[in-house]
């Protein structure tokens, strides 16, 4: 078990790292179909998810987040796998604290946007309570530490998921996230920075953004909810270079074909590990003290953002020394022809 929990953390003016991002990283290995984005791989292949809790925590993050999302009634309905929800929640929870506990990280439950939420409308109201209902159950029957309500596109569906973690929660803390596209509103047009006051007034430990935009556009939202909200605020955008053109990673197209890379052909549009470095740096000036990656994120990266914030995880056994490449480092003259062929810039 973690010696300290999060809000033990956060009072004591620590900063709580986290990685995310597990849907794309999954796809990526090959164990998640684009289009349903369902985690069936915690039941096809849970020695698959377990492995990349414990990549992650290697590179640095403090928390093993149960990899829960789109795993709620909704989307596996959509799949045809709606009888396997309680076991799909029950074992990627088990998973999660498993790896938990043998590292000494915290332990979240996740809940993620139902796809579903319509403004005014009691009746869907009542179902997303119910779906919530039963993902924060499972959560705290299986040992959670705390419960993360990320990639929510409507302040009113934030609430809603804040209200039944505080209601099914049993005392355990809430983390709620929004995802922004563009404009810098919800869905239901609630300005961000408004939303994330509100939730923190309504009792949310930690308020704040993941997903939806890269680093370059997060973080200016990231300056104006730091005005406005007291406590521990949340930055976790994905790692890709959004622009003031395209603010949206699912906006960003490809520089040589123009056509849209969301969700197939991201990698031309990725960011790089000084783009991470950079993203920690301000991140850390601004006071964000719960801080990750979303989607895009992969544990070279994560040890970047761990480094920025002090931190000397395992993986930082393997970062980058130069100095040992023939191509970059060692100056004998014999390596100077090849830095010249290979064309590294380094005489």
């Amino acid at each position: 078990m973690p010696s300290k929990g999060l809000l033990e953390r956060l009072n004591n003016s620590e900063h709580v790292l986290v990685a995310e991002g597990y849907m794309l990283e999954t796809e990526r290995r090959g164990y998640l179909k684009f289009g349903s984005f369902a985690p069936e791989v915690v039941l096809d292949n849970p020695d698959m998810v377990r492995s990349m809790h414990r990549e992650f925590v290697h590179a640095g993050s403090d928390v093993v987040e149960a990899f829960t999302y789109y795993g709620h009634r909704e989307r596996l309905k959509l799949i045809g796998r709606e009888d396997n929800l309680e076991k799909l929640n029950r074992t990627a929870l088990k998973i999660a604290r498993e790896v938990a506990d043998e590292t000494g990280t915290l332990m979240a439950g996740g809940l993620c946007s139902t796809t579903i939420y319509e403004e005014n409308k009691p009746d869907i109201d009542e179902q997303i309570r119910a779906m919530f209902k039963e993902q924060v159950e499972w959560a705290v029957e299986e040992g959670a530490d705390f419960i993360i309500a990320e990639t929510i596109n409507d302040y009113g569906e934030a609430k809603l998921a804040l209200e039944a973690i505080q209601q099914y929660g049993k005392g355990l803390p809430a983390v709620i996230t929004i995802v922004c596209y563009n404009p810098d509103i919800t869905l239901d047009d609630v300005p961000i920075a408004e939303a994330c006051r509100k939730l923190e007034e309504a009792g949310a430990a930690v308020v704040g953004l993941n997903c939806g935009r890269g680093p370059r556009t997060m973080l200016p939202l990231i300056r104006e909810i730091r005005k406005v909200c007291k406590g521990p605020i949340a930055a976790l955008p994905v790692t890709f270079r959004t622009t003031e053109e395209d603010r949206t990673w699912t906006s960003l197209k490809d520089p040589e074909t123009g056509k849209h890379a969301w969700p197939s052909n991201l990698s031309c549009v990725a960011c790089n590990r000084d783009d991470i470095r950079q993203f920690a740096e301000e991140a850390k000036a601004i006071g964000v003290n719960y801080v990750g990656l979303c989607c895009g994120n992969a544990p070279f990266f994560f040890r970047e953002l761990a480094e920025v914030y002090g931190r000397k995880p395992g993986a930082c056994k393997y970062s980058s020394d130069l100095s040992l490449s023939v191509l970059a480092g060692d100056s004998k003259d014999s390596y100077s022809k090849i830095r010249v062929y290979a064309g590294t810039g380094i005489k």
